[in-house]
């Protein structure tokens, strides 16, 4: 379930890192808050068709060690100042064992936004680059596209503004 848009969605839900901007691992540096290639344009289409975008992200980093809140929330808004707003921010603070329901792949994350969203997570799709974004879009009943080499952002976004299957041309 590489690509399952099947109508053009509500709302957008994407991953961060790896998504929208590069994969620093662990990253609590703004300063090392890189776009992803075509975040600005795809995240400007979205907003100039109206609809609303949020961003659902693990940050295990935190339940490590390695990351303070304050740090993960100094990276978003980093990341708010390099692409624009975003309608709402989730992410998932736990490690892999903490048992939480909000860790991708399971559909805490969507279920949430979907609801700050005001809309139902059947007509939200989840942007990421790892399955376990996609795992977390088909727990919650939401559409998925998977990133990868010949789907960037550009073929992404196309793909949710036209409401179909995605093109499998470049991304």
């Amino acid at each position: 379930m590489e690509s399952a848009i099947t109508r053009r969605p509500c709302a957008v839900l994407f991953d961060r890192d790896g998504t929208i901007v590069d994969d620093v691992p662990y990253n609590g540096d703004p300063e090392r808050v890189r776009p992803a290639g075509g975040a600005h344009e795809a995240l400007r289409r979205l907003r100039d068709a109206g609809l609303p975008i949020a961003v659902i992200s693990n940050q295990s980093g935190v339940a490590r060690g390695l990351l303070t809140i304050a740090q993960v929330e100094a990276v978003n808004r980093r990341i708010e100042e390099l692409l624009g707003p975003f309608d709402a921010w989730f992410y998932c603070p736990h490690g892999p064992g903490d048992n939480c329901a909000c860790r991708k792949p399971l559909p805490g994350m969507v279920l949430e936004a979907a609801a700050a969203l005001g809309v139902a997570p059947q007509c939200c799709v989840v942007v990421g680059d790892k399955p376990s974004d996609l795992g977390a879009a088909q727990a919650a009943g939401a559409m998925a596209l998977l990133l990868r080499e010949g789907l960037g952002l550009r073929a992404a976004v196309d793909a949710i503004l036209r409401g179909r299957e995605i093109d499998r041309g470049p991304g």
